[in-house]
C-alpha cells in the first residue's frame, strides 16, 4: 500500500533499527501518527533532536553520558583495579545488569575488521593506553565478542599491553563461539567473567 511520503519515511528511519522489518516499522509509524496526541508528538520529536545535543560519549571510558564524565566512572566505590573492555556501549549495560562486577569499564567502539576497514585507529584504544599507563589498573578483563572480530581485537590488545605491567584475562565459560555478549544472560555472563582465563 502506498502512504503518504512523510509516513513512509518515518517507517523507513524505524526500519534502520536492528531487527525491526517493514511490518514493525510500519506498526510503529502508524502508531504514532494515530495514538499520539500532538503534544506527544512534539515531545517525542524534541527527544530525538535532544539526543546529539546532549548525549556524547564519556572521555574516560567511552560510555555514553551527558555530563563531563559518565556515572559509572564518578562512582568513587567502584574498584579501579578491574577494567572489563568491551565493544559496544549496550555490552556495558549487559554486564552492569548481572550486578556482580564493580569495577570499570572501557568501550571501544566496534572490533577491528580489516574486511570492512575498521582499524586500530578507528577504535577507542590510545585513550585505553593512557588509562592503563596511569598505573591503576591491575586487570584487563577482555569481553570482546567471539566473532571473527571480536578474537582478532583480543589478539590486538594482547600484543600491544604484553609488556604493560597489567594482567591481561579473557572472558570465557559459558559463552559459545560467535557468541554476542548483547544477547547473553545474567548468569552465562558471571560464569564467563568468572571462568576468565589469563591471555598468553
Amino acid at each position: 500500500m502506498k502512504y503518504p511520503t512523510v509516513l513512509n519515511q518515518l517507517m523507513e528511519h524505524f526500519r534502520k533499527i536492528p531487527g525491526v522489518g517493514q511490518k514493525t516499522a510500519e506498526r510503529y509509524a502508524l502508531h504514532i501518527l494515530t495514538h499520539f496526541d500532538p503534544e506527544t508528538t512534539d515531545a517525542f520529536a524534541q527527544t530525538l533532536h535532544q539526543l546529539n545535543a546532549s548525549i556524547r560519549p564519556c572521555p574516560t571510558c567511552g560510555f555514553l553520558t551527558d555530563q563531563e564524565v559518565c556515572d559509572i566512572c564518578r562512582d568513587t566505590t567502584r574498584d579501579e583495579a578491574q577494567l572489563i573492555v568491551v565493544e559496544e556501549v549496550k555490552d556495558v549495560i549487559v554486564f552492569e545488569n548481572t550486578h556482580t562486577f564493580n569495577g570499570r569499564y572501557h568501550v571501544l567502539g566496534g572490533a577491528l575488521s580489516p574486511s570492512e576497514g575498521i582499524a586500530p585507529e578507528d577504535l577507542n584504544i590510545e585513550s585505553l593506553k593512557t588509562r592503563v599507563q596511569a598505573g591503576n589498573i591491575q586487570e584487563m578483563i577482555v569481553a570482546t565478542n567471539f566473532s571473527e572480530a571480536g578474537e582478532t581485537t583480543a589478539l590486538y590488545l594482547q600484543h600491544i599491553f604484553q609488556d604493560h605491567p597489567v594482567e591481561l584475562t579473557r572472558i570465557g565459560y559459558g559463552l559459545p563461539a560467535g557468541g554476542n555478549i548483547s544477547y547473553a544472560d545474567e548468569i552465562t555472563l558471571n560464569k564467563a567473567i568468572e571462568g576468565r582465563r589469563k591471555m598468553h
